[in-house]
């Protein structure tokens, strides 16, 4: 079993939970530069950020750097280039420099998950209660902030698209 849970760990997975809902949520809405959309990919990258940031205090067994951490540059980089491209106008820059960087995380979750000794996998075998209160946890609090941004629509009288 891997050694215990840290705080710098449980940040790491926190913003990660929170990166993989909100970038969904923000590649999966019709209307793209608005409001609503411009806040959760601010939440989102927030989150990007302090997932690449602290996965660099998270080393494997031996004290090294694996290929999670070379993707961990690549995703700063490109995260960078995507809130840059849109700063400078540039849609179609943007939306492939975040939707690479939201892929990116998707593959790096599905490449820890599919390591049985990782955190995730080991949580699933010997403490579900624990992981599903944290996965609900996670998808209750990010339902609350998008409820909350699509009631602040409502009330600024914009019609939801989506």
């Amino acid at each position: 079993m891997p050694s215990p849970w840290t705080f710098l760990i449980a940040l790491h997975a926190i913003a990660a939970g929170y990166a993989l809902i909100f970038g969904a949520v923000n590649l999966l809405r019709r209307n793209k530069g608005s409001a609503a959309h411009k806040i959760l990919g601010r939440i989102w990258a927030v989150a990007m950020y302090v997932v690449v940031v602290t996965s660099f205090g998270i080393r494997t067994i031996d004290g090294g750097f694996n290929w999670l951490h070379a993707l961990s540059v690549l995703t700063f980089c490109t995260l960078t280039m995507g809130l840059w491209a849109v700063s400078k106008g540039n849609i179609q820059a943007h939306q492939r420099f975040m939707t690479g960087s939201y892929f990116g995380l998707v593959g790096a979750f599905i490449g820890v998950v599919a390591v049985p000794d990782r955190r995730l996998p080991q949580m699933a075998i010997h403490d579900l209660a624990g992981l599903t209160l944290w996965v609900a946890a996670l998808a209750l609090t990010a339902g609350l902030t998008v409820a909350g941004l699509m009631q602040l629509r409502r009330k600024a009288g914009v019609v939801p698209r989506g």
